[in-house]
């Protein structure tokens, strides 16, 4: 194997195998970042071994008889003081053992639960929703702050800050290496939820830059999303956001043409629709409800998902169903944005105008005076209800609010239309 098949081979392992091992590390050295530490280190050993003696058999585990040797080592000399472990410390002193049957045991053991606890840990409430997001990927995704930067378009540098200082918030208010119980827990998992969720989307629909879809950062939430399910498969929301990241994922490959530019839900080639992930989404939603979960804000919007993956054509769409969930998705977390996918529903259900009256409600909420969408949602239906100059201000609006370049174009193009459309009419 060449240099750079190993370097490969390498950044493989260290995706599958890095949660696990940061996971196990933390529960010993009860500290997140000195865990990430402690795997870097065995990274480092793979990195400098690898190329000359090959790639062994299990990488996985030398990667772990690694970090346990480098893990008894730091516990040995002592920094463990200097991290507010003088605990761990003085047990082993007092039982006068060697750490390492301990070590073993405990990095060798329940390697799900430590899996999920790192989840809750990565998530936890405490920290920025920047941070969680950035700190799942990092631990959990096995993604490097570079990549994480270049995900999200922002510095390398504010990445690695965000990092630094989840890591010390999580230590300075000694967060907990545990899962949460009671009524704790299904704010947690909302909180898990939140940051897949979020990940995801910006990867099916970026905010900013020059590409509408980033299919490495849907690939990557869903990843955790499954493997979230199988640490906590009694929990039906996580089962309803994974169906939702698999049906959405299977549009990827229609959602853009040759050149990148942006292709709407309606206009897709359902052909280039990707089968298996569509079923794998409606057995994912199918466990959600069969847990109790029908009614859970992503379960809902799952199940509006399934409407539009089960409609062979557009025009076969169930509107009138999919109206009816977000109604039901509103009772649930009421939203203005909510509001507004309502009103796309309702348009194409019972016509434009049913659908201008939803959003004309909404043209005075502050939380969506920048929103893009807004103007853009406003502007379609004015165009169907032929008032194509009015359209064409409101999509231009729309235009100067987004970030994404491609979905700017897309939006000054249904412009310039509705602009030839009102010259013609006049």
């Amino acid at each position: 194997m060449t240099a750079p098949d190993t370097h490969r081979t390498i950044d493989a392992v260290w995706r599958i195998e890095s949660a696990k091992l940061i996971a196990g590390l933390t529960r010993i050295v009860r500290d997140v970042g000195l865990a990430e530490d402690l795997a870097q280190d065995a990274l480092l050993a793979a990195l400098e071994q690898w190329p000359k003696s090959g790639v062994p058999d299990n990488p996985g585990a030398w990667l772990m008889a690694i970090a346990k040797r480098r893990a008894i080592d730091v516990m040995r000399r002592g920094p463990m003081m200097d991290r507010k472990h003088a605990e761990i410390g003085h047990e082993l002193e007092s039982k006068q053992e060697s750490p390492e049957p301990e070590l073993a045991e405990a990095l060798d053991d329940h390697v799900g639960d430590d899996l999920l606890r790192l989840v809750f840990i990565a998530c936890h409430p405490v920290l920025s929703t920047e941070a969680r997001v950035a700190l799942t990927l990092r631990l959990l995704g096995g993604l490097t702050t570079d990549e994480i930067a270049r995900a999200f378009l922002v510095p390398e540098s504010t990445i690695a800050q965000r990092i630094v200082r989840a890591k010390r918030t999580l230590s300075d208010k000694k967060v907990p290496f545990e899962v949460p119980r009671g009524d704790e827990l299904a704010a947690r998992v909302s909180s898990v939820l939140e940051v897949l969720y979020l990940i995801f989307n910006e990867g099916y629909s970026a905010t900013s830059g020059e590409d509408w879809v980033r299919p490495n950062l849907c690939q990557d939430a869903l990843r955790l999303g499954r493997i979230v399910a199988e640490l906590a498969p009694n929990e039906p929301e996580v089962h309803g956001v994974v169906a939702l990241m698999e049906i959405q994922a299977s549009r990827l490959r229609a959602r853009v043409g040759p050149s990148g530019e942006p292709i709407v839900l309606l206009d897709q080639n359902r052909a280039k629709w990707d089968r298996v992930l569509i079923q794998r989404g409606l057995a994912a939603l199918q466990r959600a409800e069969a847990l109790g979960g029908a009614l859970g804000p992503f379960a809902l919007q799952a199940a509006i998902a399934a409407c539009h993956a089960r409609a062979r054509t557009a025009e076969e769409t169930d509107w009138v169903r999919i109206a009816s969930l977000y109604q039901a998705l509103a009772q649930v977390t009421p939203s203005p944005i909510v509001e507004l996918n309502r009103a796309v529903a309702v348009s194409m259900a019972y016509g434009p105008a049913e659908g201008l009256k939803l959003v004309d409600t909404l043209t005075s909420e502050p939380s969506l005076a920048q929103y893009h969408l807004l103007p853009s949602v406003r502007g379609d239906f004015l165009r169907k209800l032929g008032r194509f100059e009015e359209a064409r201000v409101e999509l231009e609006r729309a235009a100067s609010l987004t970030r994404n370049a491609r979905e700017r174009d897309l939006l000054l193009e249904r412009a310039r239309a509705c602009a030839e459309q009102y010259r013609s009419a006049v």
